[in-house]
């Protein structure tokens, strides 16, 4: 079932490159290396640990279509542990201390990215929006051994959790998590761009989703570092940027 779904994910979001020959795409692709700080927004109150702030690394690739814009593929990987709101039913952050489960998110975009470069300064700023995804693996948490782990409950059996916790991910379109961002590149030297993001993902599926989350929950924001190799030849705005 798992796999299906993921193949489904990423059939959907990969499609648009499907038809790019192999020539043109190489010529004006646009590879980036990425870091960044998570914020995953949650109001649950006393119920909850503090809303995690998490380190993710990951990667782009951009095709060059037209002189100033790409499409672009993102992924950003990152790993946090959640527990199971049983009152509510629904999924929660957590530190290690509390945790049911492990998750290991795979947040898969597809964008169109405007790049803009300022002239005589080597700068270029793009600003970029478009469809993705957090592909969840959802496993039980590591060390859990003692027998209130594994009781059979709902409440405090971690298994059980995991399960559940996997299923509402899953469900309802959860993964699907549009996103919009800013960013500005600077030459770090003749063949690096260093640069910064900052990105935001919007829950939409709140819009049709059966959820007694609070209205902050499944917001997500980022902030972070860009290394970027530097074309020298092609249709890049690295190249005007140089001039």
């Amino acid at each position: 079932m798992f796999i299906s779904k993921l193949r489904l994910v990423l059939i959907i979001l990969l499609f648009p490159f499907v038809s790019l020959s192999a020539d043109t795409f190489k010529d004006n692709l646009h590879l980036a290396g990425l870091a960044n700080i998570f914020v995953f927004a949650a109001d649950n109150g006393v119920d909850s640990d503090p809303m995690p702030i998490i380190p993710s690394l990951g990667f782009s690739a951009g095709w060059q279509f037209m002189n100033f814009l790409r499409l672009e593929l993102t992924e950003d990987i990152y790993i946090q542990n959640y527990e199971l709101n049983v009152k509510h039913g629904y999924p929660m952050a957590c530190n290690p201390e509390n945790r049911s489960a492990l998750v290991i998110g795979f947040v898969t975009g597809i964008q169109l990215t405007g790049v803009i470069p300022v002239k005589d300064k080597g700068i270029q700023m793009r600003v970029y929006g478009g469809p993705a995804a957090d592909i969840r693996i959802v496993l039980l948490a590591a060390g859990l051994n003692h027998k209130d782990d594994f009781s059979g409950k709902i409440e405090n059996d971690a298994q059980l959790q995991t399960n559940a916790i996997s299923e509402y991910f899953w469900n309802e379109a959860r993964w699907f998590m549009p996103t919009a961002g800013f960013g500005m590149d600077f030459p770090l030297t003749d063949k690096i761009l260093l640069g910064f993001d900052i990105r935001a993902w919007f829950p939409v599926y709140k819009l049709w989703a059966e959820d007694n989350t609070p209205a902050i929950d499944g917001w997500r924001f980022g902030a972070g570092l860009r290394i970027t190799p530097r074309k020298k030849t092609g249709t890049s705005q690295q190249t005007s940027a140089q001039d």
